[in-house]
């Protein structure tokens, strides 16, 4: 699994208050550790950025190309078209646009900036009536996100489709149904790429919870297929399991999703975790705060 790291973030209160002074040196320190801790790209996600956006941007893309040269490449995330483009403009080597809505407004806008500037583009499977309700909504979404990118000369190796993920807590069926649609993107739409915000399965959670959250849907979700996600840089574990060094937690992942019978009593606490997080997020067992304490 590729990584996009998902820590140089306007919400960060360090990173944030860097942003609004125009400090480099926390930017600059913030991406040398994720360039050291082998992330594939780098977000920078200014949030709305309304006041100031281009310059801010412009200013964040070579800070921290400065810092660490054209690789990782970085992955721009503002709604702010015109900071978009700013960002885009200043960036050394192949930028990802994230994202562009399947809304026609906005990818009417947005399409012809990764076209001008040969980027790739993250298609976010969020449309006019919002969070699209299952998989076959995903599919029409994406049906019509691509044909619009591939009739403006984008090809579908240079998308990654975003079919959204959501909060286990509040949404279990929405973790299935964003698996059944990786299942079938490459079907539909063969040579595209996908992507996602991981840390969203687990935003709600007690933090303590997160990270099994987070690595076990990652599992789950490339073995569907999905070929990156955006995530926290800072989860070693889930990093070790991305990298492929901890085939022990994918396989027991594995098994539960094919539902195989598993021997609790044979297996560490650790194994047992991912076990029962798994069927959590399968909606073999109903969410709870204590879900791994049953």
């Amino acid at each position: 699994m590729l990584l996009i790291g998902e820590n140089l973030n306007v919400i960060s209160t360090v990173i944030g208050k860097a942003f609004k002074e125009k400090n480099p040196g926390p930017i600059a320190e913030e991406a040398k550790r994720q360039k050291e801790k082998g992330i594939d790209w780098i977000d920078i996600n200014l949030g709305p950025a309304r006041k100031g956006g281009p310059e801010l941007m412009e200013f964040v893309v070579k800070t921290v190309q400065e810092a660490i040269g054209d690789t990782p490449p970085l992955c721009l995330d503002t709604s702010n078209i015109e900071a978009m483009e700013a960002g885009l403009s200043a960036h050394k080597g192949k930028a990802i646009i994230n994202s562009i809505m399947c809304r026609t407004e906005r990818y009417e806008k947005m399409i012809p900036l990764a076209v001008k500037y040969k980027a790739n583009m993250i298609a976010l499977m969020w449309g006019p009536e919002g969070l699209p309700r299952d998989e076959n909504e995903r599919g029409a979404l994406a049906a019509e996100l691509i044909y619009a990118a591939n009739e403006a000369g984008v090809p579908n190796e240079d998308i990654f489709v975003d079919g959204i993920v959501t909060p286990v807590n509040i949404q279990q069926p929405q973790a299935l149904s964003l698996l059944a649609f990786q299942e079938m993107l490459q079907d539909m739409f063969a040579g595209v790429k996908s992507t996602c915000g991981l840390s969203n399965i687990s935003n709600g959670p007690p933090d303590h919870l997160r990270g099994i959250l987070n690595q076990t849907y990652m599992v789950m979700l490339e073995r569907k297929g999905m070929y990156s996600c955006i995530a926290d840089a800072y989860d070693d574990q889930l990093v070790a399991i991305a990298r492929g060094k901890r085939p022990d937690v994918v396989e027991i992942i594995h098994k539960v999703m094919d539902g195989e019978a598993v021997e609790m009593g044979a297996l560490s606490k650790e194994m047992q975790g991912y076990v029962k997080t798994a069927k959590v997020i399968l909606g073999e067992s109903l969410y709870s705060d204590s879900w791994l304490e049953l």
